[in-house]
């Protein structure tokens, strides 16, 4: 069968990322012996004058559309993403009578609620490439399957797929931030409030073989020419400690390339990170996200403040940029930790953080429960329409005005995320290529004047 793919994300923002999972989707069913191919709304430009010229050319038997994002979880200036996807239905259904299938992490998430609101025919839930050849098989036979598909169990982590890039889309966005995303294992172990991360990708860590991933890094930078990876695991650094056996099989391979992933703070020693940086890390996220020990606290998180200020040290004395996020105003948060946590953020060293305000409710975590508990929310909600949680300790008005004065006068400190956004337009016009983090850090914005003037505006 002739399959087209379609990555419907338009977010750009800190960089636009290239549709992995579509990737991965895309090479189980070309090694399954279908004709795929893929069209990716941003690499068009986001036209949908073009997505109906692909589809006259193709004239495909069956059309999939891959949801990253459902919206952007900035309050501060929200974008939805669920509308387009509704635009891009209407205009598939304009074109070809073929059957339209939706998956991806955003779709996963309110499946039901999704295919509802923009009119698909099918849903395949959490891991498609285990399910999405035989429901092919079965649209090929004329059968109809059942309207929301959940695989009965996960992708052994042997069998986890690589991603097929497409050439041309690949270039796109290695011109627009030069990285390329690789997935080295599956699962989070962690039990973070407000994440869905467990949700879609279970609660086991599922390492795929070391050598399948560094044969991926192999592909990108040799056929693709990609001078920066990004590896796009939820956690990179597990506790148990699997992510050593990716960086000793890339030494033993002598395969060294620029790279940056997510850390989650504690429990990195400095032997991890020499390990990392001959790899090739050049920077990381620390994904800090509550700035005092009580909103760690209320955040589900599993280590204190001291925890973020070692890891970012371990980091920054190895020459190695990092960036820390922070979300204001979860679980147990009040007038005193906020002020505290304005004070233990400004106060990081050589680094830059990003500050958002709110957390954006999402159904099956616990804050949802937490929501429910204090009356946020009523049971039976409709969340597709974004819901931001406030501790009840809180005035979102006294929150935003006391962030915006706390985080004025320093360079580093971002909020609201507007800020961020144009300092990243003007820094991919200057030429920048890798990551923003290693772009901002204080000591590249003190040798890059033009670039330290527009990212504080």
């Amino acid at each position: 069968m002739k399959i087209l793919l379609i990555s419907a994300n338009t977010a750009e923002t800190p960089y636009p990322v290239y549709p992995l999972g579509m990737g991965v989707v895309d090479n189980a069913l070309v090694r399954a012996g279908h004709a795929v191919v893929q069209f990716d709304f941003l690499h068009s430009g986001q036209s949908v004058e073009k997505l109906a010229d692909a589809l006259r050319l193709q004239m495909p038997g069956l059309v999939g559309i891959s949801i990253r994002n459902i919206d952007n979880v900035n309050l501060l200036n929200e974008q939805h993403y669920i509308p387009m996807v509704r635009q891009i239905v209407t205009v598939i259904r304009s074109v070809v009578k073929a059957p339209i299938v939706l998956g991806g992490a955003g779709f996963s998430i309110m499946p039901e609620e999704i295919l509802n609101a923009v009119g698909a025919d099918y849903g395949i839930v959490g891991e498609a490439e285990s399910t999405v050849v035989d429901f092919v098989t079965s649209i090929e036979r004329g059968e109809r399957p059942a309207r929301c598909i959940r695989p009965s169990q996960r992708v052994d982590p042997e069998r986890i797929g690589s991603a097929r890039y497409d050439s041309d889309i690949m270039k796109y966005y290695l011109q627009h931030g030069s990285m390329a995303g690789v997935q080295s294992k599956r699962g989070c172990v962690h039990r973070c409030v407000y994440c869905t991360y467990p949700l879609l990708e279970g609660r086991t860590i599922r390492p795929r073989p070391a050598g399948d991933v560094v044969d991926d890094i192999e592909l990108l930078v040799n056929d693709h020419h990609a001078g920066y990876i990004f590896f796009t695991d939820s956690i990179f650094n597990d506790d148990a400690g699997l992510f050593l056996d990716l960086l000793r099989e890339m030494k033993s391979r002598r395969v060294s390339v620029p790279w940056t992933c997510f850390i989650r703070p504690g429990k990195i020693l400095e032997e991890h990170v020499l390990l990392m940086k001959e790899t090739g890390l050049k920077a990381v996220e620390i994904g800090s996200d509550a700035a005092s020990d009580a909103a760690l606290r209320g955040m589900g998180k599993g280590f204190l403040f001291k925890d973020i200020i070692s890891t970012n040290d371990v980091f920054v004395r190895n020459g190695i940029a990092t960036a820390n996020f922070f979300m204001f105003g979860g679980p147990e948060e009040t007038k005193e930790s906020v002020m505290e946590g304005i004070g233990n953020i400004v106060a990081l060293e050589k680094t830059v953080s990003f500050m958002y305000m709110g957390i954006r409710i999402l159904p099956g975590t616990p804050l949802e429960k937490i929501a429910l508990g204090e009356g946020v929310i009523r049971p039976g909600q409709d969340l597709l329409e974004s819901v931001y949680y406030f501790s009840p300790a809180l005035d979102r008005q006294w929150l935003e005005k006391t962030m915006l004065d706390g985080f004025k006068d320093h360079r580093c400190c971002f909020f609201p995320a507007d800020k961020f956004e144009s300092a990243t337009k003007f820094l991919h016009q200057m030429g920048y290529a890798g990551s923003l983090w290693e772009m901002l850090s204080p000591n590249k914005m003190r040798t890059s004047p033009r670039a330290t003037d527009r990212a504080s505006t």
